[in-house]
């Protein structure tokens, strides 16, 4: 199903959430422009205008086919229902299940507690970074658990998944923003660091995000 026009993605360059979609884009070649949603310093994501666009106020959003849609997992999951090739799943239902495994254990496990916007909730930096470091770690733990099981070249198998676009980003804050040591977690630290080199992840990285604004 390919799409009349290019698409709009409005994301932050730094948000992992935006990260992952970013590199599902580029992985099935969609056409599209990036906008800018800065969350951390003009707060441009609580304007009444960005709320017509995402009513949680939160990124990623993209607009493609003619509507919006929104939360990173259900923008990736749309992407490869309408574009099937190259797939971002598995071919069997264990291996998918597999898939999902790993994309939960980051999405819901991970990536909300190591949210910016719970800082204020926190009486100071060092709490928000010793809670953020601990439920991290546990994430961490689980995730090697995990792989150790269903890797090779990339989370399952020997083919990039959803599983991918949601490890890369997490380990990328969780090492850049929180200062985890990896190598307590070899399968995590070895996988992430092979990934961290392939083109979906050097293209759409941040830091390249950041030097194009």
């Amino acid at each position: 199903m390919a799409a009349a026009h290019r698409a709009t993605f409005y994301a932050f360059w730094l948000s992992s959430c935006s990260w992952r979609v970013r590199a599902g884009l580029y992985f099935k070649q969609i056409p599209f422009e990036e906008k800018s949603v800065d969350i951390l310093r003009e707060k441009n994501h609580l304007t009444e205008e960005f709320r017509i666009i995402n009513p949680s106020q939160k990124v990623p959003a993209l607009i493609i086919d003619g509507t919006t849609i929104v939360e990173s997992m259900a923008i990736l999951q749309y992407l490869d229902e309408t574009r099937p090739e190259p797939k971002l799943t598995p071919d069997s239902p264990l291996l998918r299940a597999r898939m999902r495994e790993i994309c939960e254990t980051i999405v819901s496990g991970i990536q909300p507690l190591q949210n910016i916007g719970l800082m204020s909730h926190f009486e100071s930096k060092e709490q928000f970074q010793s809670f953020t470091k601990y439920w991290t770690g546990r994430g961490l733990e689980t995730l090697e658990s995990l792989l150790k099981t269903t890797s090779y070249n990339f989370c399952v198998g020997d083919h990039l998944t959803m599983a991918d676009l949601c490890l890369v980003p997490q380990l990328y804050n969780a090492v850049t923003r929180h200062n985890l040591n990896l190598t307590k977690y070899p399968t995590v630290h070895k996988l992430y660091e092979t990934l961290l080199k392939i083109d979906v992840f050097e293209k759409t990285h941040p830091q390249i995000i950041k030097h194009k604004k």
